[in-house]
């Protein structure tokens, strides 16, 4: 009988180490019978840690450049971006849900071990190019609002990490309360930055109807291709897979499962519907202040000076309106950070199946992003322009990790063996294909644009 036991109490014990964020796995208790507005309020939070994604410093220059350049036109394209994203991270949510495991797992265990050790390097590789954007944002955020020298920037953002450790003592719920606040400074000063420049509301309800001119213009394609390609972040989708699996939700249950996949479903789309709500700002004020006056921005201090600048903005130029584009700034790289962190540690234990200590796996995922940002800083100590460069570069290896997280994730997502009843279906599927093959051409597009081929 005690041998029995034993057994029992070794595979619970597997099991338990098998689960993704184990320490807060199922941790957020679900009311149950409880009314609509209740149960999506305790469903509500993780939607917005996926949001931030969408949201980062790295998507900043390119939405703001694209109204600068064309005014409303690429608007369409803000949308588009946002639907496919809303269809992606639904499914990554409805994974981890359904299976118990999240995509970093699953991709593992259908895969060798030399490939699993690849397939790891790749999505690692993500999840530094990822905190390149936000560590090199929230740096220069502090040195525009504080004065405070680049490299000291780059080493405070790094210790960030230890203050998500305090956090995770405290609750998942905190976190996502944190990070809902940082995102909701970025929209409300955007929001009000956009209020002053007064833009034209039948020019951005024009500029949602897709056009031809976007495919036929040379440059307002790159920029097309630049907005969607970068949207989709691929540590998101991990991220999502996993952090679904926090309420606590009886798998067993059929009509609970179904319940669990629906109202995460709902706080994803809603969360993400705010992203495409900043991002469509960002494009706006681009197009309200800059188009016809400064054109060619191109960098976080052009845009921080332009705003104070009454040769380039107009009247409604003022110090005010340059200090909170840094406080978004700020806001955007610290709750971009938190969220990838969280990825990091998911990755790992997924591909490498690796159990160390959770302050370990903070360090080491946030030593290996920062390091060759703070090489680079060194290199090119006060030249700014040259830094920001790496934001760029730092696209090209999310391109390339892109296709590792969304293939499979459409595969699994469409197993009857996998999902069951849950599986994608027909129409899902095809939209899921579809959008995967459109953001894997863009993205070789991205490249090959990028390294001069054409």
């Amino acid at each position: 009988m005690k041998r029995k036991l034993d057994v029992e109490r070794i595979k619970s014990e597997d099991a338990m180490a098998d689960k993704s964020l184990d320490e807060i796995n199922g941790s957020i208790e679900v009311p149950q019978n409880a009314g609509f507005l209740k149960t999506l309020m305790a469903y509500t939070g993780p939607g917005i840690l996926i949001a931030v994604g969408y949201m980062d410093p790295g998507n900043w220059i390119t939405s703001i450049a694209g109204g600068a350049q064309y005014k409303y036109r690429l608007l369409a394209v803000v949308l588009l971006s946002s639907l496919i994203a809303m269809l992606l991270q639904s499914m990554a949510a409805k994974l981890g849900i359904v299976t118990g495991k999240d995509l970093a797992q699953l991709t593992r265990e259908h895969t060798g071990k030399l490939s699993g050790w690849l397939l790891w390097i790749v999505a690692e590789s993500a999840i530094m190019a990822t905190d390149i954007a936000e560590i090199i944002g929230s740096a220069i955020a502090l040195q525009l609002l504080f004065k405070i020298p680049l490299v000291i920037g780059i080493v405070i953002t790094a210790l960030d990490v230890l203050l998500l450790l305090l956090l995770m003592k405290l609750g998942f719920r905190k976190i996502e309360a944190i990070v809902a606040t940082l995102v909701a400074v970025i929209l409300l000063v955007f929001a009000y930055e956009v209020f002053l420049a007064k833009p034209s509301i039948t020019g951005i309800l024009n500029g949602y109807v897709p056009t031809a001119a976007i495919l036929q213009n040379h440059g307002m394609l790159y920029l097309t291709l630049g907005i969607v390609g970068a949207t989709v972040m691929p540590h998101d989708l991990y991220l999502g897979s996993s952090i679904s699996q926090t309420r606590k939700v009886d798998r067993a249950d059929r009509q609970e499962l179904a319940k669990a996949v629906r109202f995460s479903t709902i706080d994803s789309n809603i969360q993400l519907f705010l992203a495409f709500i900043v991002n469509s700002l960002l494009l706006i004020l681009g197009a309200a202040l800059f188009y016809g006056t400064h054109s060619s921005l191109g960098r976080f201090g052009e845009l921080f000076n332009a705003l104070s600048d009454s040769r380039i903005v107009g009247a409604i130029a003022s110090p005010v309106l340059s200090m909170l584009f840094a406080v978004a700034l700020l806001a955007s790289g610290q709750s971009s950070t938190i969220t990838g962190t969280l990825s990091g540690q998911i990755i790992m234990e997924g591909f490498v199946r690796l159990k160390v200590p959770l302050w370990v796996q903070r360090v080491v995922t946030r030593g290996l992003s920062v390091t060759p940002v703070l090489i680079f800083a060194f290199i090119y100590h006060g030249n700014e322009a040259k830094i920001e460069n790496l934001l760029t570069f730092s696209q090209v290896f999310l391109s390339i990790a892109l296709p590792f997280a969304v293939v499979p994730l459409v595969i699994f997502t469409s197993s009857k063996k996998l999902m069951g009843e849950f599986s994608n279906k027909l129409w899902v599927r095809v939209c899921a294909w579809t959008a995967t093959i459109v953001l894997i051409a863009l993205n070789i597009y991205l490249i090959l644009q990028t390294i001069g081929f054409f």
